[in-house]
């Protein structure tokens, strides 16, 4: 009987086809994450309006469906690595889909909040398995690429958001965007057919007819077998234990802790960015189709820090670029709170997306490949979960700011704070005692 690692065949293999479908619907699904989390800013200023809503009490609505989406992460993480990924994928798509169609049919702020946690919920499961699966099914000479990549989806799901509230927002109303929402839930049925569940789903379950077709697939040519022993011994006996205990130990500790802190951080200026930036921009002076624009700006930043981050760290190494990257968007913020020059606020907004989301993109497969096989969704949905505290607190302090004396301009400069400790928290990290894929060997093997 053949002994197969599962994981090593994927991580050693050539990007084609297979890789391309998981690719595919990997940014399909995060798009409507990107999509969901901009149009509540996009959208907020008419929404503001129509319920007669403060922008403390704005801001307290955007933590409340932040909320949903911790629960979601800290629920659907170890939940994933139990009954499968695809499955609570599927699930969030639901919960997400149709909660976020009924929020565009609240007749007031309350049911609004109610419908937007629990699309909340669904949210924050999606984001921690989609990273999971993309990075379980990436191979490792590109993987920091492959992911990076993917995540672009989630700033075009914000492009496309920016892009509908510029042409018809003003005419048909906030609502439609949320409307929009209905989407995935028509697709899901093509989703269950042609996703594939994950490695460590069939391995527990001894499931070797599936395992040999996705290596197949994976590595055409490489005749896996159903009878092949893809360590179904060693798989059972590391998923054994409560699988938030081993982020803690054997020296795993201080790096979960510092996995937190740099996730806190990054969320706090994604979600204060996303929620706040087109009412900053309109209090500022700017009428509210300009104010759009730098949101589209925003978005297109985050692809281009997810692309040209992914290929510096597939040559150099993530911390060094995300430690980087941190640096850089505390000097854009400082820089944003004090210019007026129209065009160097596009290329600072640019940065500072390039800088937030992008710098995140690339942070979650440094996280997944730290854990061991058997607890990366969870570890990955920790860190996200308690890092959406950040979430949460980033929609009120940034309400409390602007209903303040302060200038709407400067509230930029609180985004310096949040850089500087997520550059701190990724010096913390003790690669050392890490489980990143050692593959180099298989590879040169495989290409030999």
């Amino acid at each position: 009987m053949r002994k197969v690692n599962a994981s090593d065949v994927v991580a050693a293999s050539r990007f084609n086809k297979f890789h391309l479908v998981v690719f595919l619907w990997c940014v399909y699904a995060i798009a409507f994450d990107g999509f969901d989390i901009a149009m509540y800013g996009i959208g907020l200023p008419l929404m503001m309006a129509d319920f007669g809503l403060t922008p403390v009490e704005a801001g307290s609505i955007g933590s409340y469906v932040l909320v949903g989406m911790m629960a979601g992460a800290f629920i659907c993480g170890p939940l994933a690595d139990t009954i499968g990924r695809k499955k609570v994928l599927a699930i969030c798509m639901f919960l997400f889909s149709v909660f976020t169609f009924l929020s565009g049919l609240a007749p007031n702020a309350t049911v609004f909040t109610v419908m937007r946690v629990i699309a909340g919920i669904g949210m924050g499961g999606l984001m921690p398995n989609v990273i999971a699966l993309m990075t379980e099914y990436s191979p490792k000479k590109n993987r920091a690429l492959i992911v990076a990549t993917m995540y672009c989806g989630y700033s075009v799901g914000g492009i496309l958001a920016a892009l509908i509230g510029m042409s018809v927002m003003q005419d048909v109303g906030w609502r439609l965007l949320y409307w929009l929402g209905i989407i995935p839930l028509f697709t899901l049925p093509l989703f269950l057919k042609k996703f594939p569940e994950s490695l460590s789903y069939y391995i527990l379950r001894g499931q070797g007819d599936k395992l040999a077709d996705i290596l197949n697939r994976v590595h055409p040519g490489g005749n896996y077998k159903e009878t092949d022993d893809y360590e179904y011994a060693s798989a059972k006996e590391n998923a054994k234990g409560f699988p938030v205990k081993k982020l803690f130990i054997h020296h795993r500790a201080l790096s979960t802790f510092a996995f937190c802190l740099a996730v806190f951080s990054c969320l706090l200026m994604i979600y204060g960015l996303n929620t706040w930036l087109p009412k900053i921009m309109q209090e500022s002076g700017y009428a509210l189709s300009s104010s759009l624009s730098f949101s589209l700006v925003l978005g297109v930043g985050q692809i281009g820090g997810s692309l040209l981050g992914g290929y510096f760290i597939d040559r150099v190494g993530h911390r060094k670029v995300l430690i980087s990257m941190y640096l850089l968007s505390a000097v854009c913020f400082i820089a944003l709170s004090f210019t007026s020059n129209i065009l160097l606020l596009y290329v600072l907004i640019a940065l500072g997306g390039a800088c937030t989301a992008g710098t995140q993109n690339l942070s979650n497969p440094y996280i997944y490949e730290f854990y061991p096989k058997e607890v990366r969704a969870t570890g990955v949905g920790f860190a996200v979960g308690v890092g959406r505290i950040g979430a949460i607190a980033a929609p009120i302090l940034i309400g409390f700011l602007l209903a303040s004396s302060l200038a709407p301009q400067n509230a930029f400069i609180m985004f310096a704070v949040p850089s500087l400790l997520g550059a701190l928290a990724f010096t913390l990290v003790r690669e050392k005692y890490g489980s990143f894929d050692q593959l180099e060997t298989l590879q040169d093997q495989r290409a030999g």
